[in-house]
């Protein structure tokens, strides 16, 4: 293995610093777990020269994304480079990793507004990034720094969609890449992703806590770059959807932005982008950015509630939404930070809970991975709670597409998810979600009489 690659790397020449979330202790160069040296907390980007508030600099930003969305230019019809006036610098332009991601829609959610019993509720679909989730946004922006550092190996420990990620964009960029996951706790829609874009992929008798633990051990033997979203350019990336989603409300402000929690850095991206924002005058409010886990994998949830955020709550994640199922969240103190600050909250939601909302949200048109659906389930909890009320606007973060665990939806809708297990009189009650496939003879008269016996059927 190469040798090239600095034990540590610099960020002041990125026109940025790096800054313990803890101590906030300022650093220009970083270990490569990204941790301060002073107290083990993470760090995070700031911008020591960037300009305060300025109502005329705040629309030059606006007309000039506007204008580069119009450009052929590699970097322009990237919806995370496009903004790059807001993120790091890089030395040498062509070292960018870009696969086109971002620029990801927003859906109407009509049925599932009325689930919920709010007038009208929005989606941002960030399932529709290049390999399906979105890891994409945060990973053109550090493995671009990973290549430009001269890094031949990359690094992630996932529950599948860092690793698909990962190795996608470190295919494209010419760099080896290594995915550790633990054994049978990833959807073989992932799995198959990381396989299929060449990745040295080890799954260990482990979850994936444990599987972050190890990678810490081997990054400190060999020049190998970590690419979890412990690394603070990751969130960088992943920042610049709260910037496209403002962009894409005309800057109209909505007043709650609802996301999922697993490792809690996208939390974290978001709520920081939603701050820049403020402090740059593209936005005179914030929105309310609340926190939604699964009940068997609820750190943050138990971290607020039993201590007030004072110390994390670890747990031993059980939850079939796989892409949130983690124990030990990295990003913890940076997500507490941003629910104080927008004046969010944390809600919980059971497995059964998770599945109706999946097949409402997929009753929209519009299909997402298990993870994703704990947004809509929240979104109800918080509605009975009047933490949110009917009248308001509220945009839920979708992050992962429906293919990335399509066993998930099968087993649901035949009636199989539950079975074996301690919610297997959920069946009963989630008959009126599944819409079973239908074996007939191959003769007309069947098909018609199966159209009329559905036409009997409120839709």
């Amino acid at each position: 293995m190469s040798e090239t690659a600095e034990a540590s790397f610099t960020a002041t020449s990125r026109g940025c610093k790096l800054r313990c979330v803890a101590c906030t202790s300022e650093f220009e160069r970083a270990e490569q777990d990204f941790r301060c040296l002073r107290c083990g907390e993470l760090l995070e980007v700031f911008y020591p020269l960037r300009r305060a508030a300025n109502a005329e600099y705040a629309q030059h930003l606006r007309a000039s994304w506007l204008d580069r969305k119009k450009s052929f230019k590699v970097l322009d019809q990237s919806g995370v480079w496009r903004f790059r006036d807001l993120l790091p610098a890089m030395q040498d332009w062509r070292n960018v990793i870009t696969m086109r991601e971002g620029n990801t829609p927003i859906f109407e959610l009509p049925r599932c507004a009325k689930s919920a019993g709010v007038r009208r509720l929005l989606a941002k679909h960030q399932g529709m990034n290049p390999t399906g989730s979105f890891k994409d946004t945060g990973m053109t922006m550090a493995i671009s720094v990973a290549r430009e550092e001269k890094f031949r190996w990359v690094a992630c420990a996932s529950t599948g969609n860092t690793s698909a990620s990962m190795a996608a964009y470190a295919a494209q960029g010419g760099l080896r890449s290594l995915v550790l996951i633990p054994e049978g706790k990833i959807s073989w829609g992932k799995l198959s992703q990381a396989l299929d874009y060449g990745a040295l992929t080890c799954q260990l008798r482990t979850d994936f806590d444990g599987c972050l633990r190890l990678l810490r051990e081997v990054i400190r033997r060999l020049p190998v770059y970590l690419l979890n979203s412990v690394n603070p350019f990751r969130l960088e990336g992943q920042k610049t959807t709260g910037i496209e989603l403002l962009e894409q409300l005309e800057w109209n402000v909505p007043d709650h932005i609802i996301v999922p929690g697993g490792n809690l850095g996208n939390s974290s991206a978001l709520g920081k982008a939603l701050l820049e924002m403020k402090d740059l005058g593209l936005i005179s409010r914030l929105p309310k950015l609340s926190v939604i886990q699964a009940e068997g994998a609820n750190p943050l949830v138990r971290t607020v509630r039993e201590n007030g955020g004072k110390s994390l709550v670890t747990v031993t994640p059980h939850t079939m939404a796989t892409a949130i199922q983690i124990g030990n969240p990295a990003s913890w103190r940076k997500a507490l930070h941003i629910l104080d600050t927008t004046e969010g909250t944390i809600e919980q939601v059971s497995e059964v809970e998770i599945a109706m909302a999946k097949t409402e949200i997929g009753s929209d048109g519009i299909g997402c991975e298990p993870a994703s659906a704990v947004t809509l389930a929240g979104l109800k909890k918080l509605v009975r709670s009047k933490f949110v009320a009917p009248e308001e606007s509220v945009v839920l973060i979708l992050t992962g597409h429906l293919l990335k665990d399509p066993e998930y939806t099968l087993k649901f809708h035949r009636g199989e998810l539950f079975a074996g297990t301690a919610h297997e009189e959920a069946e009963k009650l989630l008959k009126s979600y599944r819409r079973e496939s239908i074996v007939l003879d191959a003769d007309a008269d069947a098909v018609v009489r199966a159209l009329e016996d559905a036409e009997k059927q409120p839709v």
